[in-house]
């Protein structure tokens, strides 16, 4: 049956006007400013010795902030955006989003701030999850959009991790809170692997003009299928040799998906290229992580940092850049400040990476420098898209 769009007369805002109604007009646009914010000092603070709060002390909060904090936020603020694209519905805006949006803010402040177990991070931080999850559901299960059904369940999935861990950290179950820490990585790294397999050969289709390379069917499914595995595999343990081979499997799966939609031009397009080589930072570490956690423990850092900054940091800075654009209504093209910002985002996750090396052990000046860069790459999304996305459409338009 077909359906006829009835028309409505279009009500045209006036342009770049700030304001409460513009701030809560989309999900990406309070979830990603407020996420670059949040990280920028989060990362900087980090890197220049906050070791956390009494209950997420160091490395428990760095971890949790960047998984579920940063990373969390951002999946969200995508999803959410990009739901009414694929389902044709109105998105999540006004009050309830806002609601969301403090939930998620409250979460941080809890988790630098609360003393003892982290039980009111969690009520927050999880509750935040799982209303974002019943927001995707619904429009998703209204208009029957069985190929988006898998993402609801998978933030609900990631936000449960969200709860084992901290509960873990709180002593309250008997699992190790790194493996748990692994293990929502690899949620993360499944994420990716989803929005990325399904955006990546589209973007490179409109902005070169090139046919756009499909992925088949069977190939997404493995590699997410794969992905998941692995990071019930961290949680829960595994035979060793299961885990390397799914690890290295998925991980020259993806390589090769990704390479199937390159061109030599994207090397043309910073809003692609800061994508495949954030895709392939992932893949890459899919694959080392999958070895750390097959015993080889001299690798976990670099493994952790290949998917936690080439992969969370380096995508992000794209997805967020590119999304931005599109929907506060500006053409698809970068002023001249955010290419530096994406390659000082490449060099930290280079910089982190040789700081991780197994043979060189981790060198506190190089992790200093690179937190920095990560930061800084930031401040300049800060700086070029902060007013934008509390600002009305450029175009005037609803958004």
């Amino acid at each position: 049956m077909a359906f006829i769009a009835l028309g409505e007369p279009t009500i045209r805002l006036t342009p770049n006007q700030p304001g409460w109604t513009a701030s809560f007009a989309m999900a990406f646009r309070p979830l990603y400013l407020l996420a670059a914010l949040f990280v920028t000092v989060a990362v900087s603070a980090w890197s220049l010795g906050y070791s956390g709060g009494d209950a997420l002390p160091g490395l428990y909060w760095h971890g949790h902030e960047m998984i579920w904090g940063y990373a969390g936020a951002i999946i969200v603020g995508f999803l959410l955006t990009a739901a009414a694209t694929w389902t044709g519905q109105p998105p999540t805006r006004g009050l309830p989003l806002a609601g969301l949006t403090a939930l998620w803010v409250a979460a941080r402040v809890a988790a630098a701030l609360e003393d003892g177990a982290p039980i009111i991070t969690a009520a927050l931080s999880v509750t935040f999850f799982l209303q974002a999850a019943i927001m995707l559901a619904r429009p998703v299960l209204r208009v029957r959009s069985q190929r988006n059904y898998l993402l609801p369940v998978l933030l609900t999935g990631f936000g449960l991790a969200n709860l084992v861990y901290l509960l873990s950290v709180a002593g309250r179950v008997d699992i190790d809170p790194m493996r748990m820490l692994a293990s929502g990585l690899l949620l993360v790294a499944a994420f990716i692997v989803i929005i990325g397999l399904r955006v990546i050969p589209f973007f490179t289709h409109r902005a070169l003009g090139v046919p756009q390379v499909s992925t088949p069917a069977w190939a997404g499914w493995a590699s997410v299928t794969a992905t998941v595995a692995l990071a019930a595999l961290a949680a829960f343990g595994g035979p060793p040799l299961l885990v390397d081979v799914l690890g290295v499997g998925t991980a020259v799966l993806n390589l090769g998906l990704l390479l199937r939609s390159a061109h030599r031009r994207m090397w043309g397009q910073p809003l692609l290229w800061v994508l495949y080589v954030g895709y392939a930072f992932t893949a890459v570490g899919l694959g080392v992580l999958a070895m750390a956690l097959a015993g080889r423990e001299a690798w976990l850092s670099a493994g952790v940092h290949l998917v936690g900054v080439g992969g969370i940091g380096v995508l992000t800075l794209g997805m967020m850049s590119r999304t931005a654009l599109g929907h506060t209504g500006r053409p698809l093209k970068l002023t001249r400040d955010m290419p530096v910002a994406f390659a000082l985002m490449v060099a930290a996750a280079a910089v982190r990476l040789v700081a991780a090396w197994p043979s060189g052990g981790a060198d506190p000046m190089l992790i200093t420098v690179s937190g920095l860069m990560f930061a800084a790459a930031m401040v300049i999304f800060i700086g070029r898209y902060g007013r934008w996305l509390i600002s009305t459409r450029a175009d005037g338009m609803p958004g």
